[in-house]
């Protein structure tokens, strides 16, 4: 069967698409408002795209050489793009009806702008003042509402340098990368919520001001709202305590006019009945209205629902029923990138600002060797790489290289706890505290599913972490065999290979005993 010229015009803005990604080293923002384009016709050597979003269609214009280069070689002859905007039947709807122009305002218009000349036809005169005034007008109504609406924050200069750009990708973080630029550019309504969890320091704040930052930048018709749980439980707690009550159905109606609402470590919000009641409440709306939920913790929802203070299974249900991905703490090779990355942006910093104390070189060999001793805490990996380019540069000042003794001694005042010895006990202790367990349960006989795999666990980190013999380990598991404490190390070995959020759950205990929280 012939392909239509549509269909034709579909595969042709694929492959495309596949050589930006691949070849041209374009923004990922960039790439996702390309996504957001629908191709219409090719003939002629022109592919038509057209777009609903004003802005996209700016910005794909400003790129249009580079795309029409990867148009070319897609289709093997040369190829040109048309962009047009095309706005959907909602917006078409609500445009304002078209004017009525006399030749006067025609000049006064031509006077303001510079954009037509007198001899314009008068139908393009009048769409572009129309269409002008629509958007003078939809931009005025945005800063009202954001004016009006006292939880939206100016963003500082710190936080607008966490963006997409900056966000250093690997196989433990990509995935929820994928899912936050899809959330930020409103291509996938059906990651709502999007949850998002990993310990501490993996590069979930990041990637939550990234989803802020780019719809700040991009779509600021959106009403975008970052609240770590903290300063959510606190909104909630002085709007309770406030005199009036109208203090809480104002709270509930800044809150329900957000489009975006991002929620940041919200295991916080355990044993907060009132916030979480509040959050419960404000969740329904939002998702009922069809807008959009962020979420991330150190944990899975399904954990948040673990032990007396945990939340109840109507706010687990919840917080599942979207899109939930990992963090994983980083491997070896992204956390050579991550210093990479780090001592090159310091180094541009450093330069920009004029800081001749971080303005010199650290040799890849170093790279190498930091990646071998740094830990999994990206914030202190950031710390460490400022501090090792502070004495690879007064290297350089002194006519040599940084030693590898003192890349070794900023390690261990960045990660000391690598230097202290941990016990059986420190690993019952943090198991028991994680799974709420008592200490009897996990050393005793009972063989329910969840306390199995406390115990499990509980002996594989005494193996991974304790200079003790299998032995000891057993003595100290209600004197159990070393047969039986082999058979809790191989099943905690398979199951870390098999099930990812085992493996993240395993990796969260380790590095909390190890102190890298």
């Amino acid at each position: 069967m012939e392909l239509s010229l549509e269909s034709d015009a579909e595969a042709l803005w694929q492959d495309t698409l596949d050589l930006l990604s691949d070849q041209r080293g374009l923004p990922e923002s960039v790439l996702a408002m390309l996504r957001n384009c629908t191709p219409v016709s090719m003939e002629g050597g022109v592919l038509k795209i057209t777009t609903p979003m004003r802005l996209v269609l700016k910005t794909v214009s400003k790129n249009a050489a580079v795309v029409e280069e990867c148009l070319t070689q897609a289709a093997f002859e040369p190829m040109r793009l048309e962009i047009s905007f095309s706005p959907s039947p909602s917006r078409a709807e609500q445009a304002p009806a078209r004017s009525s122009m006399s030749r006067e305002e025609v000049a006064a218009w031509n006077a303001e702008t510079g954009d037509a000349p007198l001899s314009t036809p008068r139908s393009i005169v009048e769409d572009t003042w129309d269409e002008r005034r629509a958007e003078r007008v939809r931009e005025e109504e945005n800063r009202r509402r954001r004016a009006r609406n006292p939880l939206v924050e100016e963003i500082s200069d710190a936080t607008s340098k966490l963006t997409f750009e900056r966000f250093v990708r690997g196989d433990e973080n990509d995935i929820a990368y994928q899912a936050a630029l899809q959330v930020a550019n409103g291509m996938n309504s059906t990651y709502n919520p999007l949850f998002i969890y990993g310990k501490s320091g993996l590069g979930k704040t990041h990637l939550l001001r990234a989803i802020q930052n780019y719809i700040a930048r991009n779509d600021p018709s959106r009403l975008c709202v970052y609240r770590d749980a903290s300063s959510f439980i606190t909104d909630y707690t002085e709007a309770m305590r406030h005199s009036e009550r109208s203090a809480a159905s104002v709270l509930r109606q800044n809150y329900a006019d957000i489009d975006v609402l991002i929620i940041d470590d919200i295991q916080k919000m355990a044993g907060k009945a009132g916030t979480l009641g509040f959050f419960f409440d404000t969740f329904n709306e939002l998702i009922g209205n069809g807008k959009q939920i962020v979420l991330a913790a150190d944990r899975t929802p399904a954990q948040l629902g673990m032990g007396k203070d945990g939340f109840d299974e109507r706010v687990t249900s919840r917080l599942s029923s979207g899109f939930t991905t990992p963090i994983q703490v980083p491997s070896y090779e992204l956390k050579l990138r991550l210093i990479e990355a780090f001592c090159e942006r310091m180094r541009e910093d450093a330069e920009r600002e004029n800081v001749p104390a971080l303005s010199g070189t650290v040799p890849p060999d170093a790279m190498s060797y930091m990646a071998e001793l740094a830990g999994t805490n990206i914030r202190v990996i950031e710390g460490f790489c400022q501090r090792c380019l502070f004495a690879a540069t007064a290297a350089e000042a002194r006519g040599g290289e940084m030693a590898r003794a003192e890349i070794e001694g900023i390690a261990k005042e960045c990660w000391p706890s690598s230097m202290r010895t941990i016990s059986i006990e420190d690993v019952q202790k943090a198991v028991e505290k994680y799974y709420d367990i008592d200490h009897t349960s996990l050393v005793g006989n009972k063989r329910h599913k969840g306390l199995m795999e406390a115990r499990h666990v509980a002996i594989w980190l005494s193996r991974e972490l304790c200079d003790r013999t299998l032995a000891d380990i057993g003595k100290h598991f209600g004197g159990r065999s070393h047969a039986t404490i082999m058979h809790s190390i191989s099943v905690v070995d398979e199951a870390k290979r098999d099930d990812k959020a085992f493996y993240d759950r395993l990796m969260t205990l380790r590095e909390s005993i190890t102190g890298n929280l």
